[in-house]
């Protein structure tokens, strides 16, 4: 039963990791693809896809390779105690992600609002940001409480 449980968490950070991945491949997709508008508008909006994808992409690389590393170094035992820390370190940096996307949305209304009012290029990025942010607020806000269950 231990084990399982164990599992759980090793395994769910693995999986968050790849669902980072495949949102951020999404992103870079997306932002790839605005381009082809080439309008101030929408260069800023994939500036900011492209951007964010990249560094999500870098996060998720380090976290799934953090997380092997934690995990390789324990036995079945010692993985298995360690579970419960290991669920609360993720829901206080899952919730403090969700908090600092809150800064991230609010930035985004900034730029569009006060130099996009005037600016395409800066409004795009506002929207950018503030579309980055969103997804990393609801992505960081769903699995955090899904760690509830650990």
């Amino acid at each position: 039963m231990t084990a399982i449980w164990m599992n759980d968490i090793w395994q769910f950070q693995q999986s968050l990791t790849r669902r980072l991945s495949l949102g951020a491949g999404i992103s870079l997709l997306l932002g790839l693809g605005m381009f082809l508008f080439r309008t101030p508008f929408w260069n800023g909006v994939a500036i900011q896809f492209v951007a964010w994808a990249l560094i999500d992409l870098l996060i998720a690389w380090g976290g799934a390779l953090g997380t092997r590393k934690r995990r390789a170094r324990l036995t079945v035992e010692e993985a298995a105690a360690a579970a419960p820390a290991e669920a609360r370190k993720l829901a206080r940096i899952l919730w403090i992600n969700t908090a600092l996307d809150v800064v991230y949305m609010l930035a985004g209304v900034l730029v569009a609002v006060l130099p996009g009012r005037t600016n395409p290029f800066w409004l795009g990025t506002g929207i950018g940001i503030l579309c980055q942010g969103a997804f990393l607020f609801f992505f960081d806000w769903i699995h955090a409480l899904q760690t509830r269950k650990f």
